[in-house]
């Protein structure tokens, strides 16, 4: 533990920040895994709904640097042909 005071602080806030970060990054994969299951159960309408929420976690945790805007805009491409393959 450091004895200065900034430090102190410093672990605090990164402690506060890596909880939150974990919070979002757990919402994103539960969207996308939900997102799947309902794919899978060939769920069209649902899906398209959870297709909404899953693209907006992505974009969120892409906005807030968690994982890099290419990886969110591959992911949701991904999410789309799926969704689409399923409408079809």
């Amino acid at each position: 533990m450091p004895n200065i005071k900034s430090a102190i602080k410093r672990v605090k806030t990164n402690d506060d920040r890596r909880a939150q970060n974990a919070t979002v990054k757990s919402a994103m994969r539960t969207a996308v895994k939900n997102f799947e299951a309902l794919v899978a159960n060939n769920d069209a309408e649902n899906a398209q709904s959870a297709f909404v929420t899953a693209t907006s976690k992505l974009d969120k945790a892409a906005r807030k640097g968690l994982i890099h805007k290419n990886v969110a805009d591959r992911q949701k491409s991904r999410l789309a042909k799926k969704l689409s393959e399923v409408n079809a």
